[in-house]
């Protein structure tokens, strides 16, 4: 991998980890559109750990509310009454809606792997996060605000998370609609989805850097990690930012219609090429 090309995919995931349009689709798409002869276990690694560039991010925009979420739940262990306080509770649900998508991805994480490996399974999973963000919008009243979440939604939502292990699968896609389903609106949706994808995040990459260190070239593709990690981290901030202001007043489709054409694009090449 190129440093251009680390630029470049670090774009697309500061941009698409956030947008409800899957970064993974992106970064399996991306290459294969463009013919760029990546090999897949470097670029299996890579995908996950320009994670935590989005993951800088979001930890960085929403750092308030992750401060009182866990001074919350620290103050709430030390009194005896962990789910009294509304940030207290926000965070033991979050760690409830991350468990589904932690046991699912050590239980399969080598056959989601090999999907990642496929455009063709990509681009036609894609299609499914089209259906949820159509879905989301025709079903729920969006009238709950993420201080009324609760743990049923949390664990729904969790739910939802789990099949955005795919490729082609948005998980802030999945998450937002699984949301919405659950009557929130849909910028309290979008916080929470992000405030979940947090732990999920971590966890992958801790995973993805083990994966690196034990590569023989690993000290070669140093720059080119920090390079995407540096580009995913600042365009993922900015798109956080962007989308939360969006989905005051806006909908779903224009990203459900998004996804529709990608799909039909890779699959159309696809073909061609075969």
């Amino acid at each position: 991998m190129t440093l251009l090309q680390s630029i470049i995919l670090g774009i697309i995931q500061g941009l698409t980890e956030f947008l409800p349009i899957s970064s993974s689709a992106h970064l399996v798409i991306t290459p294969y559109i463009l013919n760029w002869q990546i090999p897949a276990q470097e670029a299996f690694i890579f995908d996950v750990l320009v994670q935590l560039g989005t993951l800088l991010s979001v930890i960085v925009y929403f750092r308030k509310d992750l401060y009182l979420v866990i001074t919350g739940v620290i103050n709430g262990l030390i009194h005896k009454h962990p789910f009294e306080e509304a940030s207290s509770r926000l965070g033991w649900i979050l760690v409830l809606a991350t468990i589904p998508a932690v046991l699912f991805g050590l239980l399969f994480k080598d056959p989601v792997e090999l999907v990642f490996g496929n455009p063709l399974a990509t681009g036609l999973l894609l299609y499914g996060t089209a259906i949820l963000l159509v879905i989301a919008e025709f079903v729920g009243k969006r009238i709950r605000q993420i201080e009324n979440i609760t743990w049923v939604d949390g664990l729904i939502v969790g739910l939802f998370q789990v099949v955005s292990l795919l490729p082609g699968i948005s998980r802030s896609g999945s998450t937002i609609s699984g949301g919405m389903i659950r009557n929130l609106e849909r910028p309290a949706a979008a916080r929470f989805s992000f405030l979940m994808s947090i732990p999920v995040m971590l966890g992958a990459g801790t995973l993805a850097i083990i994966d690196l260190i034990k590569l023989p070239n690993f000290s070669a593709q140093i720059p080119t990690l920090i390079a995407g990690f540096i580009t995913a981290a600042v365009v993922g901030y900015l798109t956080i930012r962007w989308l939360l202001g969006y989905l005051v007043t806006r909908r779903l489709f224009p990203f459900a219609i998004y996804c529709a054409v990608v799909s039909t694009t890779v699959i159309l090449v696809s073909l061609i090429r075969s």
